[in-house]
């Protein structure tokens, strides 16, 4: 049970890890560097928008790797994510004084977890576990489950 949990989670951060390592993503700009950038964007540059995109995807996969069950998912939400790191490059407004990555973050998120593609099934179930409850002592307590099934997890909330 331990080892087969283990190896969940080791395959889970492994693929990250890798991707991570291999120098797929570049390395995230410098404060100055992201100020000079968006100058160009701004000054009707096309390449400063691509070097923000590229510049930036290593945040995606970040947040990426919270919404992932299967690895077989994490191209899809990493290009999910990359659409909210398009739409953070074309909407961020840079005499704000606040960082880039703090806005695309949170535009990244809300790609990832936006109705469109996130597939929540939400359902609640009240039931008696009586027969359970009496061999405790408890007779006639109820508890409400809720279920998550989030991208093949399934997830029980005790309320």
């Amino acid at each position: 049970m331990l080892l087969t949990l283990l190896q969940f989670f080791a395959s889970k951060f492994l693929v990250l890890a890798l991707h991570l390592e291999a120098g797929s993503f570049p390395r995230p700009l410098s404060p100055q560097e992201e100020i000079r950038t968006f100058a160009d964007l701004r000054a009707g540059d096309p390449s400063a928008r691509e070097k923000l995109i590229r510049h930036n995807l290593r945040l995606v996969a970040h947040i990426a790797k919270k919404y992932y069950a299967l690895p077989s998912e994490q191209d899809d939400l990493i290009s999910i994510g990359t659409i909210g790191l398009m739409k953070a490059v074309d909407t961020f407004d840079s005499t704000r004084r606040a960082r880039f990555s703090t806005y695309a973050s949170r535009c990244i998120e809300n790609a990832i977890l936006s109705p469109a593609h996130f597939q929540m099934e939400k359902r609640t179930h009240s039931f008696c576990k009586a027969a359970q409850m009496r061999q405790n002592g408890f007779s006639g307590l109820r508890k409400a489950v809720t279920f998550f099934y989030f991208r093949g997890c399934h997830v029980r909330v005790m309320v």
